[in-house]
C-alpha cells in the first residue's frame, strides 16, 4: 500500500510538472501537418497495396554517407557491411564470406563474397572496401579508426586491414560501416548514394520525407515490400498521423503510448538505452577543464551519497510513475549485453541507503529532513535537456524517492549549451546505450574525463579499471574481451558500478514504442541502443504484411 501511495504521489507531482512540456510539444508538432500531408499524398500512389509501408520518426539524418557516420551504430540500410549483427548481437557476415585475424592480432583478413553489385550495376570489390575505410579515417567523423593503419585490397575480393594494435572492438566497428562504391563517390554522395544493400536510395526532402525502394537484384533476401517512405515527425505529429491513419508505423511517447487507436496496436521494443545521473566525483577545488568550465562537487564526491541515491531508487517504481509502465530496471551502460556483469544489479534498500549516511557521518541535526555532515548540507542539483519530458519526469521521480534519505536533488532544465558547461560540477540525467562495448572505454578510461564529449564529465579515474578497459581493448578472443569488459564494471573489490566507485546511477532502460498497423509484421526486433529511430529499422528488409 505504502507504494501505491508513494506512485500516486509522484504521478501527481509529475503531472502538473510536465502538462507545460506536452502542450508546447503539441503546439510545436501542428509545424510538421505538411509532412502528413505529404504521407497522404505519397500512398496514393501507384505501388500495389500491402507493398509499400510508411514510418513516421523524429530523427533525421544529417547525410547517407556512411563515411560521416550513417548507419553507425545502426544499419546503413542502403549500403551492405562486412558482417552484422543477428537478433542475438552476434555476428554474421553480410558482404564478407569469412574472415580471419592472426596471432598478433594486429592483422585481419577478409574474403568477400562474388555476387555483390551496387544498384547501379558494378561489382562490389576489395577496392572498394579499402577505399570506404580509407575515406571514414580522413574523415574522421563518428567512427573511430585511430587504430586502423592500413587497409589494402590484395585482389577483388580480398581485403587486409593492419591495425597499429590488437582492436577487440574491430568487429563491432565493421559491423557499422557502410561500403561505398569508389567509382560513383563524390561530395554530393550523402544526398543521393549508391550501395549493395537491401534498399535503393529514390528521393530525400529535407525536414520532410527520404523514400526508398527495394533492391530486387540484392544478393540477399529481398524485401517483400517494395517502397518505404520514412517521413520525419515529432512524436505528437505522428501521433496525430496515426489517428488519422496517414502512416503505418510511428515512433511514440511514453506518455502518449497508452491510448488504443482502432487498427493499430502497440510495439514495445526492450533496450540498452538508458538514463541516469552522471555524478562528479571530486570536490569542489577551483579547477576548471580545458575549456575553462567548473569541476567538482562537494555533496556528490562522496562515494557514500552515490551509493545511498543508488540503493534509495526504486526502479521499477520510477519506470511506472514516470513513463506509465513503459520502461524496466536499469543497473549499467549495458544491461544484458554479451558483455555486461551480472552481478552489477543492486536491490533498492532505503534502510541500507540511510545506514551508508549515518556511517559516513551524516545526520539531519536541525530537522528540516536533509541531512549535514560538518555544516554541509546533501543538497544538489541535476541537469537536465530543457523539453525532454522523458529525461525531467525520470529525473522528478527519482528526486522524490532520495527525499526519504534525506537528500535534496534540484531537477533543472536547461539548454545543451548550458549543460555542456556544468555537467563537470552538476549531476546531469544523461543517457547512453549501443551495440558495442566500446561505449564503456569512451566513459570510464581516464584519458577521457573532463573532455567536452559529455562521456566522462564525472572525472572518473583508475588505473586498476584503466588496466581492465585496456586488457579488454587488446583481447585476441571475444570471451577473453568480454570477461575483462565485466571485471572493469565489478572483479569483485571495486568497479564503474552502483556498489563500486558509483561515478553513475543508473535508473531505467526506457522502451521504444511505436504504433504499427494491424497487419504488419515488423518481424524480432533485436535490443535496440540509445535512439528510438533508426533502430527500428535495423531488419527493415524483413518487413511484411500478413
Amino acid at each position: 500500500m505504502q507504494k501505491i501511495l508513494h506512485s500516486f504521489k509522484i504521478k501527481r507531482l509529475l503531472r502538473g510538472l510536465l502538462a507545460g512540456v506536452v502542450i508546447m510539444s503539441m503546439l510545436s508538432g501542428c509545424a510538421s501537418q505538411h509532412s502528413a500531408a505529404l504521407v497522404e499524398t505519397e500512398t496514393d500512389g501507384s505501388t500495389a497495396p500491402r507493398e509499400q509501408v510508411v514510418v513516421a520518426i523524429s530523427t533525421e539524418p544529417s547525410s547517407l554517407d556512411p563515411c560521416q557516420g550513417w548507419g553507425h551504430g545502426n544499419t546503413p540500410l542502403i549500403q551492405s557491411t562486412l558482417i552484422k549483427y543477428n537478433e542475438e548481437m552476434q555476428f554474421e557476415n553480410d558482404l564478407a564470406s569469412d574472415y580471419s585475424l592472426d596471432g598478433t592480432g594486429c592483422t585481419w583478413t577478409f574474403h568477400l563474397r562474388g555476387d555483390a553489385k551496387f544498384t547501379d550495376g558494378e561489382a562490389v570489390t576489395a577496392e572498394d572496401v579499402a577505399f570506404t575505410f580509407e575515406t571514414a579515417k580522413a574523415a574522421q567523423a563518428s567512427i573511430d579508426l585511430t587504430f586502423l593503419e592500413k587497409v589494402e585490397a590484395v585482389d577483388d575480393t580480398t581485403v587486409i586491414f593492419s591495425l597499429s594494435r590488437p582492436t577487440s572492438v574491430f568487429l563491432n566497428t565493421v559491423a557499422s560501416v557502410g561500403i561505398i562504391p569508389e567509382h560513383a563517390y563524390d561530395a554530393e554522395y550523402g544526398r543521393n548514394p549508391v550501395g549493395s544493400g537491401p534498399w535503393k536510395f529514390v528521393q530525400w526532402n529535407p525536414q520532410e520525407q527520404l523514400i526508398l525502394a527495394a533492391n530486387e537484384d540484392y544478393y540477399g533476401e529481398v524485401p517483400s515490400i517494395k517502397k518505404v517512405t520514412i517521413v520525419f515527425m515529432t512524436e505528437d505529429a505522428a501521433f496525430a498521423a496515426v489517428q488519422a491513419g496517414q502512416v503505418d508505423v510511428a515512433l511514440t511517447a511514453a506518455t502518449l503510448a497508452d491510448k488504443e487507436i482502432d487498427g493499430y496496436h502497440l510495439a514495445r521494443v526492450t533496450t540498452v538505452d538508458n538514463r541516469g545521473f552522471t555524478l562528479p566525483l571530486l570536490p569542489n577545488e577551483g579547477e576548471v577543464t580545458e575549456s575553462g568550465y567548473p569541476i567538482g562537487n562537494d555533496v556528490t564526491c562522496h562515494v557514500e551519497i552515490r551509493q545511498a541515491i543508488a540503493y534509495a531508487v526504486d526502479r521499477e517504481l520510477v519506470a511506472e510513475a514516470a513513463l506509465n509502465g513503459f520502461a524496466t530496471p536499469c543497473y549499467s551502460e549495458n544491461d544484458k549485453m554479451p558483455w555486461n556483469h551480472p552481478e552489477v544489479v543492486i536491490e533498492t534498500d532505503v534502510a541500507y541507503a540511510k545506514k551508508l549516511l549515518a556511517d559516513a557521518g551524516w545526520s539531519d541535526e536541525n530537522g528540516d529532513g536533509i541531512v549535514e555532515k560538518d555544516g554541509l548540507a546533501a543538497a544538489f542539483t541535476v541537469l537536465y535537456p530543457s523539453g525532454d519530458s522523458v529525461r525531467q519526469a525520470v529525473a522528478l521521480a527519482a528526486a522524490e524517492q532520495v527525499k526519504q534519505i534525506g537528500i535534496r536533488i534540484t531537477v533543472e532544465g536547461t539548454s545543451w549549451d548550458d549543460l555542456a558547461k556544468r555537467m563537470f560540477s552538476d549531476g546531469v540525467m544523461m543517457g547512453w546505450g549501443a551495440a558495442n562495448p566500446y561505449e564503456s572505454y569512451c566513459l570510464y578510461y581516464s584519458k577521457g574525463a573532463f573532455r567536452d564529449d559529455f562521456y566522462n564529465p564525472e572525472g572518473y579515474q583508475s588505473e586498476k579499471t584503466d588496466a581492465y578497459l585496456s586488457a579488454a581493448m587488446e583481447a585476441l578472443t571475444t570471451e577473453e574481451a568480454y570477461e575483462n569488459w565485466r571485471l572493469a564494471q565489478w572483479d569483485g573489490a571495486t568497479g564503474t558500478c552502483m556498489k563500486g566507485v558509483c561515478p553513475w546511477v543508473w535508473i531505467v532502460n526506457v522502451d521504444h514504442l511505436y504504433y504499427v498497423r494491424d497487419g504488419l509484421d515488423i518481424g524480432r526486433q533485436q535490443r535496440h541502443p540509445h535512439g528510438a529511430s533508426m533502430p527500428l529499422l535495423q531488419n527493415l528488409h524483413r518487413w511484411r504484411w500478413i
